[in-house]
């Protein structure tokens, strides 16, 4: 798993919190920050360690290009946050302007990125553009491919997962909000119905007022509490280089590459392509669900049946607050890398620049990307147990979206006015009839 930047928690698990998050990953973190700042008094219970699933194993791409549209204007919510977010948690986040490329090699490829500026990048009045090949060779010069041209948004950005949340975590202790790490929540207390209480590996916390922010677990926690939320894992693979300066400082990515400059000088690489999807028990339980992303994405993301079909058949579904949860029995899911995937990567991405052939793999780690049927996230109160909201699924794109993500979660839950239309985040898409469907995306 990668390095991360440790934070200390707080050490008394105290009897009771206006707000009670679930789950220290960016949403879980950039909810809870918000909701301090309003001056709730709020504590953040974590299974594992701040940030140690997927808000540390992403790309740390910040990016408006590309995104479904329906993620666009939460998106430019958030890179108003990113932009000050240093200042704000007093801390280094690696938050930086970069601007981001994705290459074209055929007329076919232009074609589908000229759609996606058509359709998303002028309504929105993004800085998206088409640039051509010779743009292109001043932008990332010395490649040994003759690129049609690319998609290339100059404030598009990044920021350093290792770095970033535990950054907000800190933030957040300064301002006085909790964070209990190696601290489980079996499940929730209810009173007439609504959230009374929290009920933890370490004891209770009574609220009336639960954020679930508990990524790929999310569905497993609800699950005890009768409500069946659609959601899937992907496994996504990283690498980090060794050092190595070949000049390019903007972010970008080919048919079978990405790479984006790190702070500390190496470059974070993976594949644009393949991921894998472990065949597990709720694989088959929910297929008809991700049929539509079975079928976008056929070629990409291949199905896997091993070793994680039988570890999660062993987990509980259901289990009584006063036993050991599954949340305690995994801490923290670390996912081995699919190494020929990064191979893959690392050799096309060498071929294409040579500059970068110098470089080795420093470090590999694998990262299970939470995805619903749409590959939107749920940012929503949920009716069967009012108190209790939800932000989850966020499909891989968690990072880039979180901080707007918890703006708008913390407004929900205090019946603020919301940044962003929350409609195409309600839980209720999944149960309404009306299908939701993942787009092509970019």
């Amino acid at each position: 798993m990668p390095q991360i930047e440790h934070i200390t928690p707080n050490e008394n698990l105290p009897p009771h919190a206006d707000v009670v998050v679930i789950g220290a990953g960016i949403a879980g973190i950039a909810t809870a920050l918000e909701l301090r700042e309003r001056g709730h008094s709020v504590v953040v219970v974590e299974k594992g360690e701040v940030a140690a699933e997927q808000s540390s194993r992403n790309w740390g791409w910040v990016r408006q290009m590309g995104r479904d549209s329906r993620e666009i204007p939460l998106v430019l919510e958030s890179l108003k946050l990113w932009h000050g977010m240093n200042a704000r948690v007093h801390g280094e986040t690696g938050f930086r302007q970069c601007g981001i490329a994705y290459l074209a090699e055929t007329d076919a490829q232009m074609a589908e990125k000229e759609k996606w500026v058509r359709e998303n990048a002028v309504p929105y009045g993004l800085a998206t553009k088409l640039i051509g090949s010779e743009e292109v060779d001043k932008l990332l010069p010395g490649s040994m491919i003759n690129w049609k041209g690319a998609m290339y948004t100059a404030n598009d950005c990044r920021a350093e997962p290792f770095l970033a949340v535990p950054a907000m975590a800190r933030g957040l202790q300064a301002t006085g909000g909790q964070i209990f790490t190696q601290c489980a929540a079996r499940g929730l207390e209810t009173s007439a119905g609504r959230v009374s209480a929290v009920v933890t590996e370490r004891g209770v916390i009574t609220t009336d007022t639960v954020v679930l922010a508990a990524g790929y677990w999310s569905r497993r926690f609800l699950f005890n509490h009768s409500i069946n939320f659609p959601q899937l894992g992907v496994v996504n693979s990283v690498m980090r280089t060794t050092p190595i300066d070949v000049g390019h400082t903007t972010t970008f990515s080919g048919n079978t590459f990405t790479a984006r400059k790190r702070k500390d000088g190496c470059y974070t690489v993976t594949h644009n392509h393949f991921s894998v999807a472990d065949i597990v028990p709720d694989t088959l339980r929910l297929f008809t669900k991700f049929l539509p992303i079975f079928m976008l994405d056929h070629k990409g993301l291949k199905l896997r049946l091993g070793q994680r079909f039988v570890a999660e058949a062993r987990l509980a579904r259901r289990w009584a607050l006063d036993e050991v949860s599954p949340f305690e029995q995994v801490r923290i899911l670390d996912p081995e890398p699919i190494h020929w995937i990064l191979d893959d990567a690392e050799a096309a991405l060498k071929k294409a620049f040579p500059a970068f052939a110098p470089f080795k793999s420093a470090e590999r780690w694998g990262g299970v990307i939470d995805a619903t049927p749409d590959a939107v996230p749920v940012i929503d109160a949920l009716a069967k147990i009012p108190g209790l909201f939800m932000a989850s699924g966020f499909s891989g794109h968690g990072f880039g979206i979180g901080p707007g993500a918890g703006k708008l979660m913390a407004q929900i839950v205090t019946g603020e006015a919301p940044c962003v239309d929350p409609t195409p985040f309600k839980f209720n898409r999944f149960e309404d009839g009306s299908r939701p469907r993942p787009t092509t995306g970019l």
